[in-house]
């Protein structure tokens, strides 16, 4: 059973990174854009009210996109773990997210932040922003979004990092540079992969 969160701010290649330790280690991985997606894609009550949200173009509350990650938590290939991306994103949604975990009898066993200096966020996601033809990701409003990554979701660093379950991880390097340092780091701390993957 292996409990995984994964952070970072944008353009640190958590997504990426997240989708290889998940198959590296025999679990799902769990990222908040794509349950959203399943969950409005099923049309179940959660999925409506998630759909409501977005189409009125606001963010969906801490509390319905707990309820919609607990779901998912709560399905059979979860059962034997799972790395969460994007969840929780700040300090209530931590509340949340150990409250349902507490009623589970269970706990994160690491959550991995992937380090990476802001200019080199920045000049990736501008990159990224050109490759795909994305006009309206500026510097201005990459910078923007890091700076809401370091007001809301940074603090949750400090919270998991008194409880000792931190791995810093040099997010600068290749993909498979920084995957091996991830699980490296992981097998440090008796977190075996999947013998499976």
């Amino acid at each position: 059973m292996t409990r995984l969160l994964i952070v970072g701010p944008q353009g640190s290649g958590k997504g990426t990174q997240g989708v290889r330790i998940a198959e590296a280690f025999g679990i799902p991985a769990v990222s908040t854009g794509d349950v959203f997606r399943a969950a409005v894609a099923e049309g179940s009550d959660l999925g409506q009210q998630v759909k409501t949200v977005i189409e009125a173009g606001d963010l969906v509350s801490d509390e319905l996109t707990s309820a919609v990650v607990r779901d998912r938590l709560s399905q059979p290939d979860a059962q034997g773990g799972f790395l969460l991306d994007g969840y929780p994103r700040n300090v209530s949604q931590v509340m949340h997210l150990d409250e349902f975990l507490e009623g589970r009898e269970e706990g994160l066993d690491a959550v991995i932040e992937l380090s990476v200096p802001r200019d080199e966020s920045i000049s990736r996601l501008t990159l990224r922003a050109q490759e795909q033809g994305r006009t309206d990701d500026t510097e201005e409003v990459i910078a923007n979004r890091l700076g809401i990554y370091e007001r809301e979701t940074a603090p949750i660093l400090g919270v998991y990092g008194t409880r000792g379950i931190v791995v810093q991880i040099d997010g600068v390097g290749s993909l498979d540079e920084i995957t091996a340092r991830i699980v490296a780091a992981l097998e440090a701390r008796g977190i075996a992969r999947d013998a499976a993957a």
